[in-house]
């Protein structure tokens, strides 16, 4: 019984976050390319425009997502997840700040999102 509930609060977490991925990939970055996007990426130093570099970025999110939902005998796109999540917090805080203090921030959803990996690889490994 326990283990039948650890295993639907892994799956409710990896549909959960891969779908904070798919949703940020698909929606601010190839539907409707926000105006956050294009600041966020013309301050990246890349040097390729948002128009270019954000829906690009938003079909790795895409995939990012299916893989953390449909791979689910796997945590390396868990691991990856924590690894972009970190370095948008970081990121954002240092290059934007500005964004981090209006409604549906990058702080609160990065700090969610790490929060659905955290419960992922907790309960694989229990």
């Amino acid at each position: 019984m326990q283990k039948d509930k650890l295993t639907h609060v892994s799956l409710i977490s990896r549909v959960l976050l891969g779908f904070l991925f798919i949703y940020h990939g698909l929606v601010p970055k190839i539907l409707w390319l926000s105006a956050v996007e294009v600041h966020l990426v013309s301050t990246s130093g890349l040097g390729v425009p948002a128009k270019i570099a954000s829906p690009l970025v938003g079909i790795v999110e895409i995939v990012l997502g299916c893989a953390i939902i449909f791979l689910n005998k796997s945590n390396i796109p868990v691991y990856i997840a924590v690894a972009i999540l970190l370095l948008l917090l970081l990121s954002v805080a240092v290059a934007s700040p500005m964004y981090s203090i209006g409604a549906f921030n990058p702080i609160t959803t990065n700090i969610l999102g790490l929060g659905f990996c955290y419960l992922i690889l907790f309960v694989d490994k229990a």
